[in-house]
């Protein structure tokens, strides 16, 4: 074998000190796979007293990120601490030192690609990056390299593990969300903070990065929707199932009329699709090629061993070259626009509506009338009966589901504003988009 790669790791909490338990507990497996040894040669820890699930014994241990990234000693830099600073600080550094990245780092590539992309470029080296998007499945490769003979026209995706986790326990047993999420942080799932996961932002970031992948352009998270699972009631997952759908957190990128419609939502997804059966802390990608059609991925979102595998295969991409081909040919972060952005107001698609409303006459029919007056045209109707022992209040509250034809955002932005302002409407009411998959698939 040729001579070893050189890595040096900065960050070794949970992704990091998977990395290293892989690169030394399986040395020599990924050396065959490599064709070299791949060698920790320097790590960067916050507290090097802390005690580490690995063994790090003959590994220098620093709290010197700049230093670890000019060091000599390695050949390529795997930046795990997250964040846009000092994360850019320390790829920007090491690529100025002549070094190969792999970063698991979504949101300093959604934010501060087309920057580390050029210098990368500049520098004659290349960023990797498979960890960032969708844990252990390999999405990356599979628009870069397997799907190379298409154009991709549609992608829709549950690319946070950790809220596809937190429906599934919602409503496999019937738990609330607040102890959805704590059984979550339990598992190792969420952090102590999940406000990234249940909010949207991780998918939303997520989808921004495999837009540039898919489409050729840069958008981040405030040029499209974003809504998170935080809003959803148990309630909301049963009555979803019991019009024949589940509720996902789902990432949507799709070319509609030759414009690029993106948006990150709890939406309504038919029980026979396959993203629909993607339970607890699975990813899944739906890309829609124009040459061969759908194609699905799925693997582990949440947890340390899945984006830890990826961060190795993207070593291993590195130690044999396919990273500094790969990273040549993908145009990445370009500047020239290819597809217009759809105007949010003019997204076409179905919608559930929930509402907690006072059980007496015409609330049905102002709530109708109003959705009405603004174009939006009803499919179904729900209200559960409640006796008086579950609604003592008078006149009780029940909850009332609609779902509507399709109608555009714009004309239920416009009806939301009236709907605001009804007493008989018990805030916060909740609208969820649904996914049409004639529509999803750009047909």
């Amino acid at each position: 074998m040729s001579d070893s790669l050189r890595v040096g790791l900065i960050g070794l909490g949970t992704v990091g000190s998977g990395v290293a338990q892989i690169l030394t507990e399986h040395a020599q497996r990924t050396a065959q796979r490599a064709g070299r040894p791949i060698e920790i040669t320097g790590i960067v820890v916050r507290d090097p007293s802390k005690p580490r699930p690995v063994d790090l014994a003959g590994i220098p241990v620093t709290t010197d990120p700049l230093s670890l990234a000019k060091s000599t000693d390695n050949d390529v830099i795997v930046e795990l601490i997250g964040g846009l600073s000092p994360a850019k600080e320390i790829v920007e550094t090491a690529l100025e030192a002549g070094k190969d990245i792999v970063t698991a780092n979504k949101a300093l590539l959604c934010e501060h690609g087309d920057t580390l992309f050029s210098k990368a470029r500049e520098s004659g080296r290349s960023i990797a990056f498979e960890a960032a998007v969708a844990g252990g499945c390999p999405v990356i490769a599979a628009i870069g390299q397997a799907m190379a003979g298409n154009q991709i026209v549609a992608l829709e995706a549950i690319l946070n593990g950790t809220s596809n986790f937190i429906l599934t326990q919602m409503l496999e047993n019937g738990v609330s969300y607040e102890d959805a999420v704590a059984e979550a942080q339990a598992m190792g799932y969420a952090e102590a903070d999940p406000s990234m996961d249940v909010q949207g932002t991780d998918a939303a970031q997520k989808l921004g990065i495999l837009t540039q992948l898919a489409f050729g352009e840069r958008l981040t998270p405030d040029k499209f929707p974003v809504q998170g699972i935080d809003e959803l009631l148990l309630e909301d997952l049963r009555f979803a199932d019991e019009l024949g759908y589940a509720i996902k957190l789902l990432a949507t990128a799709k070319l509609v009329d030759g414009c690029l419609e993106l948006h990150t939502q709890p939406t309504l997804i038919r029980h026979s699709r396959p993203l629909a059966q993607t339970n607890g802390p699975y990813n899944m990608i739906e890309l829609t090629g124009d040459a061969v059609g759908k194609a699905w991925f799925s693997a582990m979102g949440a947890g340390q061993m899945a984006t830890a595998s990826a961060v190795v295969a993207d070593l291993v991409d590195v130690a044999v070259g396919r990273a500094a081909l790969t990273f040549r040919r993908l145009n990445l972060w370009q500047a020239e626009q290819q597809f217009p952005f759809q105007n949010i107001e003019d997204i076409k698609r179905r919608y559930y509506f929930r509402f907690h409303v006072e059980d007496r006459p015409h609330v049905i029919a102002d709530i109708a009338d109003i959705l009405g007056r603004n174009g939006i045209s009803l499919s179904s109707v729900i209200q559960k009966e409640v006796s008086d022992e579950e609604a003592p209040a008078k006149p009780p509250i029940v909850p009332l589901v609609f779902m509507t034809h399709l109608t555009t955002e714009g004309k239920v932005r416009a009806a939301a504003k009236e709907l605001n302002q009804l007493a008989s409407v018990r805030p916060p009411w909740l609208c969820l988009p649904v996914s049409d998959p004639q529509v999803a698939s750009g047909e």
